[in-house]
């Protein structure tokens, strides 16, 4: 698109300093008179350079990114929750793992089965952590995100193989990254500083050249200790180019790069469950645990290529091919409580005391390739818009661990010979000794020898998909949108002994996988509809990168040390829903009743070479609903709730039956809103509620014993705020406050209870926006 010099001068106009028009009342009263005589007036809002966002309402977006969805978010029959760049900057959070979590309907994990690769997310009970996309396209490095490159969120919820393949049982997260734009030109320099040794400066820098190409460029670079949990630190280094070339108004090819390195020193763990059920509590005012060696790092290389040519009027091709890289790798200390013992006198005594560690490595090496052909027709006189899909993956994981060598021992567990069982060398690592006195320095309590040793698992999936939708107007009130998908794959798994390097195992199989997703929407009004919708989706055998073997957690089941002839998990969803645009489009109002049920479960009733496959069936029933835009002229914001209740219908363990699923909350919500008090000032909160949850095994239920949850996170609500002045155009100031009553509240829980990741703490942020 040309600049043109209106466009020039409307983006100049966009920019006008926003306290002079407070200052000045003659400038107002102009502006009134002129708004009578129908004359246009900019008050210096920043024209948005996100193509989806609804202008006018900085939290709305008004499509989806995803050019499969044909209509507005408001008339796609389905839950799709948006986050846009605006209310991401005014909540002050940044790592995609705080901003996921305050959202209805989500929930974290911890890292399972003694891994803590980059961040888990639940969507209604089901895992997600292999469910992220970054503009379209599977990211299968489970890594620690960042938003500095990303212009919006789309969650989209319930199952969704039909537009993302394999796995989405719960749905999907999409993260839509800066692009280059031809529109205007801008240059932004966000610099903030903090409590907790907070720094963050962070650039987005868009230069057209010329009528046809265009550069944008976002950096970053951020420190900060751990809210109230120092020496633990994390440190973010990103940069994010893309280049776009219009060669006409029908053809143009961006190019893409994208880095970001992420390290946790000493990550913190939180703290752990101590008691017993149905009296298991979180031990508080537990100091930091996390030994210096301790370490929690992940390197992300991207190249992407996009073609959008439109090949004729209503015939268009997008082509997004990619290639990445990506490293992750930990070194982590989870603690406990319990009976202790002093080697040299056997006696005992009350402590907590470190584990001896949890490590791993993994190299991922991916190439995906997706190409959509929309072709809009009018076929027996009905609109057609049609979207022919195909799509190639290849995704390799490479991992292994490292060998710690502990040292340091001050206490001694219950181990010994059979006549001094409590006497003899020291063999565990205690926050005390005997007599009650701490350790001099936690931190150094183990004394490690870190060694990366060779590869013990080999993982790779190769995938072909072709898919097929269309949406059609049956009349000026039903519309109907139809999708079919099949994802042809081949997986293949190799394991060794990383000491030896024997080959241990070497499994593979392949199979085809068909899913669907129907909606029938219902015009009630010019700007609401009323929808029904079904899909499904299906997770596979071994299709989670990070487990190997182990069947629980989305490993592959074995039988016979061969891979099982599993069925593919199958989850279906109903939803009944309602959407309606008000106030000229500035604010949306959704709700949804929804079930999604789960059948063919792969349990893993064991963690070797027999697992316990097809067993298992749950299900989830809820209703959600959001507000999402402009509430009045100078009150805009987000507001949504989800409640639910999960049951497993079906387990090999009957004690399961009937339980809830794990890691589930019942009742989630949150508000976000803005309040513009004048011109140049406005003002904020925001407030996030989970119910309580039981820790367990994904799938198979909740940890519940007699009707008690074994490994419970007591609800909370956390709440939050902020507050902007915009001094001219070219600054403003934000103040956030995080946790602004510094509650003590967790997570998640490790299915064992060995750590229970622990919210931050109260931070303030000041930052200052600068345009250039």
């Amino acid at each position: 698109m040309a600049k043109t010099t209106l466009a020039v001068s409307i983006s100049t106009a966009m920019l006008m300093p926003l306290a002079a028009h407070a200052d000045n009342g003659a400038d107002t009263a102009a502006a009134e008179k002129d708004e009578k005589t129908g004359s246009v007036i900019i008050l210096g809002k920043r024209l948005d350079p996100n193509p989806n966002a609804e202008q006018g309402a900085a939290y709305k977006a008004k499509t989806s990114a995803d050019s499969r969805h044909t209509r507005p978010i408001a008339e796609t029959p389905q839950t799709i929750s948006v986050v846009t760049k605006a209310a991401i900057d005014d909540s002050g959070l940044t790592d995609l793992k705080q901003i996921l979590g305050a959202q209805p309907g989500v929930t974290l994990g911890t890292g399972e089965n003694g891994n803590a690769f980059g961040d888990r997310y639940i969507i209604r009970g089901q895992e997600a952590r292999s469910d992220v996309f970054v503009d379209g396209l599977r990211d299968p490095g489970m890594s620690t995100r960042e938003s500095f490159a990303i212009e919006q969120l789309e969650i989209s919820k319930g199952p969704n193989s039909s537009f993302a393949g394999r796995g989405t049982a719960g749905g999907a997260i999409n993260a839509i990254t800066k692009q280059a734009t031809l529109d205007h030109d801008f240059t932004r320099v966000s610099a903030a500083v903090g409590s907790d040794s907070h720094h963050r400066v962070s650039t987005d820098i868009n230069k057209g050249f010329g009528e046809n190409f265009a550069l944008r460029a976002n950096l970053l670079d951020a420190k900060e200790d751990v809210p109230d949990r120092s020496p633990s630190s994390r440190q973010r280094q990103g940069v994010a180019i893309s280049g776009l070339y219009e060669a006409s108004k029908d053809l143009s090819v961006t190019l893409d790069y994208y880095g970001l390195r992420t390290h946790d020193k000493m990550p913190d763990l939180g703290t752990y469950l101590s008691g017993t059920v149905p009296n298991r509590v979180a031990v508080t005012n537990i100091p930091v645990y996390a030994q210096q060696s301790d370490f929690l790092k992940s390197d992300v290389d991207t190249g992407t290529a996009r073609i959008n040519w439109t090949i004729q009027p209503g015939l268009k091709l997008t082509s997004l091919t990619r290639y990445g890289k990506s490293s992750n790798a930990y070194v982590t200390t989870g603690a406990s409580g319990g009976t202790r013992y002093d080697g040299a006198t056997g006696k005992a005594y009350t402590t907590s005391y470190i584990d001896s560690g949890h490590t791993g490595w993994q190299d991922i090496d991916y190439f995906a390739h997706q190409s959509n052909l929309r072709w809009d027709k009018q076929l027996g006189g009905l609109k057609h818009e049609f979207i022919f899909g195909l799509e190639y993956t290849d995704h390799q994981v490479v991992s292994g661990n490292y060998n710690l060598n502990n040292s340091g021992f001050n206490c001694r567990s219950a181990t010994g010979n059979a006549t001094s069982p409590f006497i003899g060398p020291n063999n565990a690592l205690c926050f005390t000794n005997s007599a009650g006195v701490p350790v001099a320095n936690l931190s150094t309590l183990a004394v490690r020898n870190v060694q990366r040793l060779s590869w013990n698992q080999d993982w790779r999936v190769k995938t072909t998909s072709l898919s097929v939708m269309d949406t059609v107007d049956l009349s000026d009130k039903f519309t109907a949108f139809g999708g079919l998908r099949a994802d042809y794959f081949d997986l293949s798994l190799v394991r060794r002994n990383n000491t030896t390097d024997v080959i241990t195992g070497s499994y593979g199989y392949n199979d085809t996988l068909v899913n669907g997703h129907f909606g029938l929407s219902y015009k009630v009004a010019k700007d609401a509809i009323v929808y029904a919708s079904a899909a499904t989706a299906q997770d596979i055998n071994g299709g989670e990168a990070d487990a190997g073997t182990a069947s629980g957690y989305g490993g592959a089941v074995l039988y016979n040390n061969q891979i099982a002839g599993a069925k593919p998990e199958t989850s279906t969803n109903l939803e009944l829903g309602t959407k309606w645009d008000l106030f000229d489009h500035k604010l949306l109002a959704t709700a949804a009743l929804f079930q999604t049920t789960k059948k063919d479960v792969m349990e893993g009733a064991n963690y070797d070479t027999i697992g316990t496959f097809n067993t298992g069936k749950n299900r989830v029933r809820g209703i959600e609903f959001g507000l999402v835009g402009n509430f009045t002229e100078n009150l805009s914001g987000q507001l949504g709730g989800a409640f639910m209740n999960s049951k497993v219908l079906a387990s090999a363990t009957a004690s399961n039956l009937n339980n809830p699923l794990s890691n589930f909350a019942k009742q989630t919500y949150s508000a976000q809103l803005k309040y513009q008090a004048t011109d140049a000032f406005s003002f904020g909160g925001t407030a996030r509620h989970e119910s309580d949850r039981c820790g367990g095994q994904p799938d198979t239920g909740a940890a519940v014993t007699g009707g008690v949850c074994q490994q419970p996170v007591p609800a909370f609500t956390v709440y939050d705020a902020f507050a902007s002045y915009r001094f001219s155009r070219r600054f403003d100031l934000r103040l956030n406050v995080l946790n602004l009553s510094n509650k003590d509240y967790y997570t998640a829980v490790y299915r064992a209870g060995f750590f229970m990741y622990k919210g931050d703490a109260r931070a303030v942020r000041l930052t200052l926006n600068y345009e250039l």
